[in-house]
């Protein structure tokens, strides 16, 4: 055991002087704050911009958003939340440099997404139109009254009833459903439903693929606020 310990004591030593040389601070430092940079962003929150119209009105192209991370540690998320995702067409790689870009956000190459949670796992989405054109989404037979959605009458028409296997693995159609929700899956839908690619398109999306919660808009100063989750009614 004694030997041991001196062993550890030697090499305290050795890191101590190398430590204290140029070198050895400047890469201590560098590592500290990578490590400080991955545990913030895994476990806390991180920041993220709006790149795209997919959800008007609730965020522009734009916007500087803070999403949390910790909550997924605890549940899933709720009907209403903002998430950010990683969309079924993104492959994350488990590689050491796309890992460590991934954690730090560093010349991070991964798309994600932005969407809100409109189905939960277990749950039947169907989109149905009515005689006048708008569209809504129906969750286990029952229509589901959304107030932040841009417009109703922004829908892309679903495929026909004889072509719809035909477009079932197509992800540039639209598809109307039913959709039958499984263990941890749920279904995604940007507030803009004229120009959001989601699960009409892409199907349902894995808790895994979660990154995190918008929280809190904090950019530009004039649209600063608090992104609730909106409950809505069935």
């Amino acid at each position: 055991m004694s030997r041991v310990l001196d062993k550890i004591k030697e090499y305290k030593q050795k890191y101590d002087k190398w430590e204290k040389t140029g070198w050895g601070e400047t890469i201590s430092t560098i590592v500290f704050v990578l490590v400080m940079v991955i545990i913030i962003r895994f476990f806390i929150a991180e920041i993220r911009w709006i790149p795209s119209g997919s959800m008007h009105p609730t965020l522009v192209e734009g916007d500087r958003i803070v999403v949390e991370r910790f909550s997924r540690f605890f549940s899933g998320p709720k009907r209403g939340d903002i998430m950010v995702l990683y969309p079924p067409s993104t492959q994350l790689s488990r590689a050491p440099i796309p890992l460590l870009e991934r954690l730090t956000g560093i010349m991070c190459k991964d798309i994600a997404y932005i969407k809100r949670v409109v189905g939960l796992p277990g749950e039947t989405i169907e989109i149905k139109f009515d005689d006048d054109g708008a569209a809504y989404v129906y969750i286990n037979g029952k229509k589901y009254k959304e107030k932040y959605i841009q417009s109703a009458y922004e829908y892309p028409l679903c495929p026909d009833k004889k072509m719809e296997s035909f477009f079932k693995y197509d992800d540039r159609v639209m598809k109307c459903g039913p959709f039958k929700l499984g263990k941890d899956e749920y279904f995604m839908m940007g507030d803009n439903r004229g120009n959001s690619q989601d699960s009409r398109y892409w199907g349902t999306l894995k808790r895994d693929r979660f990154v995190g919660r918008a929280v809190f808009l904090f950019y530009p100063f004039d649209r600063v606020r608090v992104l609730h989750r909106l409950k809505n009614t069935i």
